[in-house]
């Protein structure tokens, strides 16, 4: 059994008041914050377990379309309850049942057809956060469509086929995130160099624990701030080096 995996109250959160929209989508709600100028260029930001109305990952959509992007987030959860502080730990096994980060490919193709054919989108990144970042790691081994992608400490266990990425990916984690052990980082690194016939990086930053670089500035402390803001910084590079 895993410890829980947010050492910060995520309840504990300053207001947020978001820059974009939501839009229906077929079956799925989602997000969407665009750029003051014309642009063919978008990224998908994929929720972790807190849902798409989480303003922390508002908040990282607003900052991705500030930098050019039309920025979508999606309701991967289509819906049904994301999961709540209040919530139990011990059923946390029997939820993630019923919110796969691996069964994700058909909302990803709603998406991806929305961006093409109603905003005009001809490159397509995506980043994903925790749950997020699993499902970024499994859409970057399936998906030709997604030109780049950053995984932000979400990792895929148990399974060989893991590594033979499509896509330029980076993968980000926390030092300090008590869900992901080093061991599992070495290994993705190792087969990486094995397996992997596209650009790829990981980076892992000093003292962070689980879910770090979505805060909002006025949810940071002092300490984490630089990396937070690293991380940051390095994930829009990397977009911007592919999209």
């Amino acid at each position: 059994q895993m410890a829980d995996p947010f050492l910060y109250d995520s309840g504990e959160r300053s207001h947020y008041g978001c820059l974009g929209h939501e839009v229906q989508i077929e079956h799925i709600k989602a997000y969407v914050c665009r750029p003051s100028f014309f642009t063919d260029k978008a990224v998908i930001v994929i929720h972790d377990i807190f849902g798409w109305l989480f303003p922390d990952i508002r908040y990282i959509v607003d900052l991705i379309a500030g930098h050019g992007y039309i920025t979508i987030c999606p309701d991967f959860f289509k819906g049904t309850d994301p999961w709540k502080t209040t919530d139990h730990w011990a059923d946390f096994a029997d939820w993630m049942k019923r919110h796969d980060p691996m069964k994700v490919d058909k909302e990803a193709d709603v998406v991806l057809k929305y961006l093409k054919e109603q905003c005009g989108a001809k490159k397509i990144g995506i980043a994903g956060f925790s749950w997020g970042g699993m499902a970024v790691h499994h859409l970057m081994l399936k998906n030709p469509q997604l030109t780049a992608g950053v995984s932000l400490y979400g990792i895929i266990r148990d399974s060989e086929e893991r590594y033979d990425l499509l896509n330029p990916t980076f993968f980000i984690f926390g030092e300090k995130d008590h869900t992901i052990s080093y061991d599992q980082i070495t290994l993705l690194e190792e087969k990486l160099k094995q397996y992997c016939k596209v650009a790829y990086k990981i980076k892992v930053y000093p003292g962070q624990v689980h879910g770090f670089a979505q805060l909002k500035p006025e949810d940071m402390k002092p300490d984490d701030k630089p990396y937070i803001e690293e991380a940051r910084k390095d994930m829009i590079d990397w977009i911007k080096m592919f999209i």
